[in-house]
């Protein structure tokens, strides 16, 4: 434990890249505690760590009920246009503080409008609270840039309409567009209409897929979702076959014999490997979530038995991320070094992660050619 928290310290300094983060789950426990007393939502309690812990436990419990429990408690709170403005300030200071230099925010505003606010309200507010949150970077020195990733509800019927708002915000802040909520029986292919309009329009898609589904949910969010990144995605795992086999001519195995591992990977495991399709895995939540569980067949399951090393080993294209910092306790320099004690990774391979994120985000070339410079030199 002391060796990955002296980790996450020197991490910290150092420059980052953050694809898969949720403006909901990454609300400081402070500011969600005040904002709920302003507008009477009744919370667990009180007190910040207290609440955190709270978060932590139920998303620790193996209980998705549990873990969806705070963006109750976290949406509640973001019906103004103040209120949101707050949140996206106050994320941009946070991941700042945590050296993330780029990245890229998601939330649904469908799930903002209960106070009166429209669409393109919402949008507006938290792109202000993102611009308030460079500015105070940047009056520290600091540099950060950030973009807003927009998300239908898969359980609802609002994709086209959200697809639209994307399009009109496009610049102005929004850099693409997801589908999130319940991943399984809600296949991409339902809003194939507003991934046509996307595509017609060139604004590029990431889909929530592989997580609490399976390879054919991987595969419709290539198809039908024209998915140029996969949020989490480990569940490509489950189109890799790995055999044991025997090399007797190995002069240095025992016994004569050596232990190798034949690897076969399916049409859409080698479709997103050959090509390059990133995966924004984020380790601690894909545990919390079962989405490990579903992969292992065991009741509980730890870091080590992530599939991240694996995919990475044979060549896929991974990221590290958060998903939900305050839902899951977690930051990306945590993150980061959890992974590197899990699977003896040093700063080099940290460093391919970011750069792996980099050039899988939706920013410009040209932009992406000067962040990843300045991360390769800082990180070497």
């Amino acid at each position: 434990m002391a060796m990955t928290t002296s980790l996450e310290t020197q991490i910290r300094d150092l420059p980052k890249v953050s694809l898969h983060d949720h403006l909901d789950g990454s609300l400081r426990p402070s500011s969600l505690i005040e904002l709920a007393g302003q507008v009477g939502h009744e919370l667990p309690t009180a007190d910040p760590e207290e609440l955190a812990e709270t978060f932590r436990a139920n998303a620790d419990s193996g209980d998705l009920v549990k873990y969806l429990e705070a963006f109750a408690h976290t949406t509640a709170v973001m019906q103004s246009a103040e209120n949101l403005r707050r949140v996206a300030r106050e994320y941009v200071e946070d991941l700042a503080a945590d050296g993330i230099v780029y990245a890229e925010v998601r939330w649904a505003p469908e799930q903002h409008v209960q106070g009166g606010l429209s669409l393109d309200e919402a949008v507006e507010a938290v792109q202000a609270g993102l611009n308030d949150g460079v500015e105070s970077v940047a009056d520290k020195d600091g540099i950060i840039v950030i973009g807003q990733l927009l998300c239908a509800m898969r359980m609802n019927d609002n994709a086209d309409e959200i697809a639209q708002l994307a399009l009109r915000h496009r610049e102005r802040g929004v850099v693409g567009f997801d589908i999130a909520g319940p991943e399984d029986g809600f296949l991409p292919k339902r809003f194939e209409a507003a991934f046509t309009t996307l595509a017609e329009n060139m604004l590029p898609t990431t889909v929530h897929a592989g997580e609490a589904a399976g390879v054919d949910s991987i595969s419709d969010a290539l198809v039908s979702g024209r998915a140029r990144r996969l949020g989490h995605g480990i569940r490509i795992a489950e189109d890799i076959s790995l055999t044991e086999g025997v090399d007797s001519r190995s002069k240095d195995a025992e016994d004569g014999d050596e232990q190798l591992v034949e690897v076969s990977l399916g049409d859409t495991a080698r479709w997103v490997r050959d090509r390059q399709v990133h995966l924004e895995t984020s380790p601690t939540s894909n545990l919390q979530t079962g989405a490990v569980t579903a992969l292992t067949g065991r009741e509980e399951s730890s870091m080590v038995e992530h599939p991240f090393d694996m995919l990475y080993q044979l060549g896929f294209n991974v990221g590290v991320n958060t998903d939900n910092r305050l839902v899951s306790g977690v930051t990306l320099s945590g993150e980061l070094a959890a992974v590197a004690e899990a699977f003896d990774y040093g700063l080099a391979e940290l460093a391919d992660f970011q750069i792996n994120a980099l050039e899988a985000s939706f920013l410009g070339y040209e932009e992406r050619e000067a962040l990843s410079a300045f991360i390769l030199e800082a990180w070497q």
